[in-house]
């Protein structure tokens, strides 16, 4: 047992050989990327240090039996075309989804906070490791368990990012749920094309007793492909309507601003359309959407006795919200049976919620909110941090190095050497009895100010994704 801590201990060690070389080809990247503008290099840089990180979560998993859970945000969704197949990043169009991929994954790797936090892990872990020396070669279990704490400390999850795949996971859920739900309306579109087709059963029926009749008795067969003809065309509108009800095909391949415009146009009111979206909602949440406007238009004219509605579909932030309004005698009550009740079951699925004011003699005003329903939006214009912290966090940045290295480690590195060279080493120009209690306080303060640095943008961090998750709130 004892035999195989050391061996663990020593492949630890070990590790320097590559994390020091990996430090200095981080930050030349960094450097290159953000300095000289290469921005290409940082992708690959990024995803070299959670390499690494990564190795040291499973050995520390593996070898003190300490589970660090990864704290990464949700990578974001693949590009989704538009209506006519273009690819939108920011305000360019592509014909191929790699440019609007790649600066989709090239801004969730620079806003992650997980990100940053790996790159102070590898630049203090050889310090760490050279501190714990001591202790790994004593007492090799007890050094591996602080040095699990060490990693847990800047490599394991914050509330932000599991909160983040909390919100991944129950959107996943959600779409398949919701894709569950498409599949049950198709099915009932195949029952529904069966009864359609038992009634052209019928109508071919008719068709031969009028073959019948045709010789004997031409005025009632005359009558009988009258009927017939009229049953055909009765059913075969019934069955584009209900078909265009439950799949309806102009969704699916223009969206919902066009979808909307379509049941304007089929409405038998003066309906004016306005569309405003920055992104392309989730297919199951356009459906959702969708269905909601149909049900609230046709309400409109067949219980509201409305001439007029207009329909507002817009973003608040990643919020879609959708404003129906009719000039109807209003008093709509959920209670009643008016179709209400069942478009607010199809938004919870969405953690959505309906907001209608219908004042007896009008108007009726029904405020619908979907909240995290634009996808992407992760990459848009979330609250910055206030301007005390931002330059709190680079001047933690600019001076933590300080009395991190030069006035903590060099001087230290000096001390051991008794290297006869003061410079400007501050503990150096102590009494002999100070100067390592000045030493390590340096290395203590700057380890202090570095994850001060981390803590802050962490925690606004947290506080963003709160503000994501938070339900929306309507006022009638």
């Amino acid at each position: 047992m004892l035999l195989r801590r050391f061996g663990q201990v020593a492949t630890l060690l070990a590790l320097l050989l590559v994390e020091v070389p990996a430090i200095a080809l981080s930050l030349a990247m960094l450097l290159l990327s953000f300095a000289l503008g290469m921005i290409f290099l940082f992708p690959p840089q990024a995803m070299m240090v959670r390499r690494l990180a990564e190795l040291n979560r499973r050995l520390m998993r593996e070898w003190a039996d300490v589970g660090i859970e990864p704290p990464y945000l949700p990578a974001p969704p693949p590009p989704v075309p538009q209506a006519d197949g273009m690819y939108r990043a920011d305000r360019t169009l592509y014909k191929t989804p790699r440019i609007p991929a790649w600066n989709n994954r090239w801004k969730w790797l620079a806003g992650d906070p997980a990100t940053w936090r790996d790159m102070v892990w590898l630049v203090l872990d050889p310090v760490v490791k050279v501190a714990l020396a001591p202790m790994f070669v004593l007492l090799p279990e007890r050094g591996l368990r602080v040095y699990a704490l060490w990693s847990e400390l800047l490599l394991g999850a914050t509330a932000a990012s599991r909160l983040a795949s909390q919100v991944s996971h129950l959107r996943r859920t959600r779409n398949l749920a919701a894709d569950s739900q498409a599949a049950e309306m198709r099915r009932i579109e195949r029952d529904l094309h069966d009864g359609t087709q038992a009634r052209l059963v019928a109508i071919g029926m008719t068709l031969g007793a009028v073959e019948q009749l045709l010789d004997d008795n031409p005025s009632a067969a005359k009558a009988l492909l009258s009927k017939a003809r009229d049953a055909s065309s009765e059913t075969l509108t019934e069955l584009r309507r209900v078909i265009r009800g439950i799949h309806p095909p102009v969704l699916a391949e223009r969206g919902l601003a066009d979808a909307v415009r379509a049941l304007a146009m089929d409405s038998p009111l003066q309906v004016t359309v306005d569309v405003d979206l920055p992104h392309r909602p989730e297919p199951p949440v356009e459906a959702a959407v969708y269905f909601a406007v149909s049900e609230l238009l046709s309400n409109a004219a067949r219980h509201g006795d409305a001439h007029s509605a207009a329909v507002d579909v817009s973003s608040n932030g990643p919020n879609l919200r959708v404003t129906v309004t009719d000039d109807g005698m209003g008093g709509a009550d959920p209670a009643k049976g008016s179709g209400l009740s069942g478009i607010e079951r199809r938004l919870a699925a969405f953690d959505g919620v309906l907001a209608l004011n219908s004042p007896p003699g009008g108007p009726t005003t029904v405020t619908m909110d979907l909240p995290q329903a634009l996808p992407g939006h992760w990459a848009g214009n979330l609250p910055k941090m206030p301007r005390w912290k931002s330059a709190t966090v680079m001047l933690l940045w600019a001076t933590a190095w300080c009395p991190t290295f030069p006035q903590g480690l060099v001087a230290g590195v000096f001390k051991i050497l008794n290297v006869d060279e003061r410079a400007w080493f501050l503990a150096l120009y102590m009494p002999d009895v100070w100067q390592w209690p000045v030493i390590l306080g340096m290395i203590t303060l700057g380890v202090l100010m570095h994850i001060l640095a981390i803590w802050l943008p962490s925690t606004h961090n947290r506080e963003r994704w709160l503000e994501r998750v938070r339900p929306g709130r309507l006022s009638c």
